[in-house]
């Protein structure tokens, strides 16, 4: 309102008369000049005016003389105004006095007009005519036809420069919206050379140029990523528009790219963008579709043949108490030996087939790998050494038992090839700054053609009827999971398996302070609250996200929040994160997690399951998986 006042007052003090209407023809401001001019009423130059009703009473007042059809000449102003030309006439008022009359249209819309009375400038002009006998009627009528173009001109020029100055400030404001954007957007011309950059492509492609204006984009992207995208730039050039992704192997990021042909001048537009979590995240869900349709499959089937197989045991064990003979003997115990094999079997198919998910947890990997090695070392015969090598830097989100089972059946495995003496190397790293790569490697006899082929696959095995074939596919399974890979290979000295997991590193969380404790149910808040004290943390309490809000308001010194998702009243617990978002948020619910509230908030912050203990409460806050 200061600011309203200050911007009036400066144009009261102004000689011309002005105003500016807006694209509905409404006054938006005027001075005082332009009220006194036309000597109008307080409705009419008060902001919302009507242009038409301005112009009405200007006519029933005589501003333009005598009028012979006045409706029909306020139509005409009107049409006129709303075709927001700019425009430069003088006219003589009914009062005798002459104005000159600019108008330039907003970029907004609406216009501006300025009134200048310019009686004395033309009393002199006549004067001029009248006592100067040395200039002739032709000079002294160029003279004054000058004037008038002059001022004509004067008014175009501030349009112009008006219409120049919105141009740059809209160019200043496109390229700086580009180089905010988390994508490189540029353009390249006939010849392959770049004519526009927004300097993002070391961002999506690491190690790449940042100024590469005028750069070939062969020298831009380099050899291998070039050789990827050539062919979608030769059919852009010639006018179709694509879309491809591809993996920039320097440093493994997947890498999504729109070429869309220039439609004025020879060359091509490019947006790129890094896709390399929505891959993983697509993989993920990928494969967790087809494991729920592995499950619809086999549930059904799994759940006779378990039937089955509790009849064949229950019949075998009354033969096994009758005596049918020595001979009977041997068949009553393999029969017996393959009906649990087979129950076996249920049961790992069941755990490929059941409703699984990756859950990852702050953990660091060098005490969870010392874990790993104290859990194997005892399957193992006395001649294989197991090593563990932990080359991370921080705390990493991973999901501690989907690992452990993981490497844990990659450990057997490599025993098995190993025979009764080796060496298994299970080593952790942090690959291209992208995935945390482990790797196990053995000193066996390695994989045959065979196995590199078909390994993955359920249910092939190289061990006979000593192997399920599911191992494996387990294994293979969890990093499809987690939204990564799985290669295997041969070395010099035996065998290797490489698991690439989505490298994601964890947030710290305060390791004391005060909690801010968001539940709804008085019994397992208190539950809670004594697990959190347990842990050196001082809580406050709330039940709904609006209370929540009011106690975060009034104690600065919060340091975390742990919150149901389901509270009282209509907003969920997963909305703090919009509420209080510099505050570290984590969720906890006994939601199923295909609940569109479980599902939504995950995306939001981590959620522990509930039931929950006090050990299941520490890792997931991270201070679990500290200890060597």
């Amino acid at each position: 309102m200061i600011n309203q006042a200050l911007t009036q007052a400066g144009l009261n003090l102004i000689q011309q008369a002005l105003s500016i209407y807006d694209s509905d023809l409404r006054l938006a401001v005027c001075n005082a000049p332009f009220v006194e001019m036309f000597n109008l009423p307080d409705r009419l130059t008060t902001p919302g005016a009507s242009f038409e009703d301005t112009i009405r009473h200007l006519v029933s007042r005589g501003e333009y003389g005598e009028v012979d059809d006045p409706e029909t000449f306020i139509k005409d102003r009107v049409e006129t105004a709303l075709a927001f030309q700019s425009h430069y006439v003088e006219r003589t008022r009914a009062n005798g006095r002459i104005v000159s009359i600019e108008g330039a249209p907003l970029p907004q819309g609406g216009w501006v007009t300025v009134y200048t009375d310019i009686t004395e400038t033309r009393a002199q002009e006549q004067l001029l005519r009248t006592h100067s006998e040395q200039l002739s009627e032709e000079v002294l009528k160029r003279s004054e036809e000058l004037s008038a173009t002059n001022r004509a001109l004067a008014a175009t020029n501030k349009a112009l420069m008006e219409a120049r100055r919105e141009l740059t400030e809209m160019e200043a404001r496109t390229r700086l919206t580009t180089e905010m954007m988390p994508a490189h957007i540029a353009r390249v011309d006939e010849n392959g050379r770049y004519t526009f950059s927004n300097k993002r492509l070391h961002l999506v492609m690491p190690g790449r140029p940042t100024k590469i204006l005028g750069t070939h984009i062969r020298d831009a992207l380099g050899d291998q990523a070039y050789t990827k995208v050539l062919p979608f730039l030769d059919a852009a050039m010639k006018g179709q528009q694509n879309t491809f992704e591809f993996t920039h192997e320097a440093s493994s990021r997947r890498i999504r790219v729109v070429f869309t042909p220039d439609p004025l001048e020879p060359g091509v537009y490019i947006l790129s963008q890094d896709v390399t979590e929505e891959t993983q995240t697509r993989a993920a869900l990928q494969q967790t579709r087809r494991r729920e349709m592995a499950a619809q499959l086999t549930s059904g089937l799994a759940h006779d043949f378990s039937n089955l197989l509790t009849i064949i045991l229950g019949m075998q064990s009354k033969l096994e108490r009758m005596y049918l003979g020595s001979n009977a003997e041997p068949l009553i115990a393999a029969t017996l030996q393959a009906a649990r094999r087979g129950g076996r079997l249920l049961n790992r198919i069941a755990d490929i087939t059941a409703h699984r998910r990756w859950q990852p947890e702050a953990l660091l990997i060098g005490p969870f790998l010392k874990e790993l090695q104290t859990l194997a070392t005892p399957s193992l015969p006395s001649a294989i050494s197991l090593q563990v090598v932990d080359e991370t830097q921080n705390r990493l989100m991973v999901d501690h038992g989907l690992l452990q089972d993981a490497l844990l059946n990659l450990i057997l495995n490599a025993r098995d090839a190993c025979g009764q003496a080796g060496t298994i190397r299970v080593t952790a790293t942090e690959f291209k700054k992208t995935w945390l790569q482990i790797s196990v490697t053995d000193t066996g006899s390695g994989f045959s053609e065979e196995a590199l082929a078909h390994a993955l696959d359920p249910f092939f095995t190289t061990k006979g009827g000593e192997g399920s074939g599911l191992g494996l596919a387990m294994v293979y399974d969890m990093t499809k999971l987690a939204g990564g890979d799985m290669r295997l290979s041969n070395t010099e000295t035996g065998a290797e398996i490489r698991l690439r997991l989505p490298l994601r590193p964890a947030i710290d969380l305060p390791k004391a302070g005060l909690v801010l404790l968001v539940e709804d149910s008085p019994d397992i808040r208190a539950s809670v609250r004594e697990m959190l004290t347990d842990l050196e943390f001082n809580v406050v309490e709330a039940a709904s996200v609006a209370e929540a809000r009011a106690l975060a308001e009034g104690l600065p010194d919060i340091a975390l929040i742990l919150s149901d998702i389901s509270l009282e009243g209509e907003d969920p617990g997963f909305t703090l994160a919009d509420h209080l978002p510099n505050l570290p948020l984590r969720l906890m619910t006994s939601l199923p997690q295909d609940h569109p509230l479980h599902e939504k908030a995950r995306t939001r912050a981590p959620v522990l399951a509930k039931p929950f203990d006090a050990t299941n409460l520490t890792r997931f806050l991270g201070f679990g998986k500290e200890e060597t």
